[in-house]
């Protein structure tokens, strides 16, 4: 059977793992009465609820006697490191464009990867029958991307589809209504080269993604380069430096079929597997027959850029909802993170009981502790920094990124004068269709931390921001962070209605009558800029004495401001901290003892 292995990219939300539902579903790959979920492909819990991919997948169809490969990959540019990797597997891809909102950063950056290892894209404009669609403007973006990313003669020459994923159809014109994706299926086979693979040579497969199963243990998976494997058949792995990690056996070998992965007792070259029966092997090594010393070249992947501190939660609620609380517990999974996430870096602290954990963003680091708070740890998480670096005139450089902002012309002055304050500077302003405005900045990563919420706040909501590494530049000195202080409990017990009546017109309360709470525990926010130690635990005295003039009225509460995990992470500072657990995300300072913290922060002055 002929072989085509494609990658699918785009930016978030373009609509990639709908048109992935759609092509299982006109290949035949599902039966007519069976039960499929929606995005089919967003396999786990997190990309369910958030609507977006976070783990590129393999997956297979046979189209007319081909079996085509297509890997699913995500959008956001936080898991690039996921992307970057996958496109050595593949010989072509479908850069799939929203036909309203055109070419987006993400957009830019995975092509400019793809069109640098020579890969021929086909262009499917998609979306193509929503109203605002534009769909010659949006193709004319995409020729001009290319040219910027100084794409070849062939490059250029790229095949186009209008299509709309959700309903099924793709064709040759934008005004295409119905139909089927069969264009699209024969655009595949007929532009996607055959993989150039030496089928005669000693078996050679290069690991691009690292998955993890309860009864095979490590499960590696890539693309086959050279010769065959067998069952039993012994193997070694080699790093990327041509030592030896470790000699066994390809114990299991297992195939894409549509949504399964299934067993196999051969696999030939050009041919997407995964491979089990190796212990310590890892991404972007070389798993080949133990005649071979010379590993295949790994795609190298951009560095992280922003790093957070993950510590053992140390509250005086610690260990009462997680069951994982332990430092050991916590640098185990972190370690094991960081083998299968090659885009995150841990490094141990001096004290042994944290850890450096660096990643490409907020949104990247923020799903980690999702997930490992779904698994039942408690830590604590201080605030995002920057990662800063010295050239080679020894200046500061800071990581700085590109912003495109989509936002109604009403709010575009508040969005600028927002931005300047972040010390971002203003490269692009063009109207976008709509009553929008598409404005574009050059923005230090450090001014970009926490300012999303207050973002979507400014614009109601309507805005739409994107944001991507561009580069290291020259360092932008101090940039202004929270305007307002926060209010700390200053003992421990239950919260009282009692005494967050009066303490709603000091601030916005974060916390509920009834709620547990411990000294040092932020629970809510100033008005003004300073911090206040208040009492949200005093009680009414109870006396044979009646209040006088109505007194006793009952006490209205504001329903609490609770932050969501990104947002407690964008919001603290930097002497605080988010205590992170199973059931809870509260808000604390790093030093609980106010003593501890007047010592710090006239340290800290001096």
């Amino acid at each position: 059977m002929s072989l085509r292995n494609v990658a699918i990219i785009a930016h978030v939300d373009h609509g990639k793992t709908t048109l992935v539902d759609q092509l299982f579903r006109q290949s035949g790959t599902f039966r007519d009465n069976q039960r499929v979920e929606e995005r089919a492909m967003d396999s786990n819990d997190l990309e369910k609820e958030r609507g977006i991919t976070i783990l590129a997948k393999c997956t297979s169809i046979e189209w007319e006697g081909t079996r085509i490969n297509i890997v699913d990959t995500p959008g956001h540019a936080d898991f690039g490191g996921e992307v970057e990797r996958i496109l050595s597997m593949v010989d072509g891809v479908i850069l799939l464009v929203d036909a309203a909102e055109g070419a987006m950063p993400q957009t830019k950056f995975v092509t400019g990867k793809a069109l640098a290892l020579g890969l021929r894209p086909i262009v499917v404009v998609n979306k193509i029958d929503r109203s605002d669609a534009r769909a010659q403007e949006v193709l004319d973006e995409v020729f001009d991307l290319f040219v910027s990313l100084e794409a070849n003669d062939d490059q250029l020459d790229f095949p186009v589809l209008f299509a709309s994923g959700r309903n099924g159809y793709a064709g040759d014109t934008p005004e295409v209504r119905e139909g089927t994706l069969a264009p699209l299926f024969n655009k595949i086979v007929d532009h996607v080269p055959a993989p150039s693979a030496d089928p005669d040579g000693p078996f050679k497969f290069l690991v691009t993604l690292l998955d993890r199963d309860n009864f095979l243990g490590r499960i590696l998976t890539g693309l086959v380069f050279s010769g065959s494997v067998k069952t039993n058949m012994p193997i070694h792995a080699l790093d990327p430096e041509g030592k030896v990690v470790e000699t066994g056996r390809a114990s299991k070998i297992m195939a894409f079929r549509g949504l399964e992965r299934v067993p196999v007792d051969e696999a030939n070259a050009g041919d997407i597997i995964s491979l089990a029966g190796l212990t310590t092997a890892t991404v972007a090594n070389t798993i080949c027959d133990p005649s071979v010393t010379e590993p295949l070249k790994a795609q190298a992947i951009d560095p992280p850029t922003l790093s957070m501190r993950f510590a053992v939660n140390d509250s005086p609620m610690a260990g009462r909802e997680g069951t994982k609380v332990t430092s050991r517990m916590i640098r185990d999974r972190l370690f094991r993170e960081a083998e299968s996430n090659v885009a995150i870096k841990v490094t141990e602290s001096d004290d042994r009981d944290s850890y450096e954990v660096a990643g490409r963003g907020e949104l990247q680091l923020g799903v980690l502790i999702e997930t490992m708070r779904r698994e039942g740890f408690e830590l604590g998480i201080s605030r995002p920094r920057v990662l800063f670096k010295e050239d080679e005139n020894g200046q500061k450089t800071e990581p700085y990124e590109v912003v495109i902002i989509d936002v109604d012309e009403e709010y575009s002055g508040t969005v600028v004068e927002k931005m300047n304050l972040r010390k971002a500077e203003m490269t692009d302003m063009r109207p976008s269709g709509g009553g929008k405005t598409r404005i574009t900045f050059s923005a230090p990563s450090r001014g970009m931390i926490g300012y999303h919420g207050e973002f979507l706040s400014d614009t109601r909501g309507t805005g739409i921001m994107n944001r991507l590494f561009e580069k290291y530049g020259p360092h932008k000195g101090k940039i202004e962070g929270r305007k307002n202080g926060v209010l700390i409990s200053n003992g421990s017990g239950e919260a009282n209605a009692y005494a967050l009546g009066p303490l709603e017109e000091r601030g916005i309360m974060m916390v509920a009558p009834g709620e547990a709470l411990y000294e040092g525990m932020i629970i809510g926010e100033n008005a003004k800029t300073e911090d206040l130690e208040v009492n949200p635990m005093k009680a009414k005295q109870l006396t044979n004495f009646r209040a006088s003039g109505g007194k006793d009225d009952a006490i209205r509460l504001t329903p609490p401001w609770r932050l969501t995990l990104e947002q407690a992470i964008a919001y603290i500072d930097d002497d605080e901290l988010v205590e992170v657990t199973p059931k809870s995300i509260r808000l604390r300072k790093r030093h609980l003892d106010p003593h501890e913290r007047k010592k710090a922060s006239r340290a800290k002055a001096a």
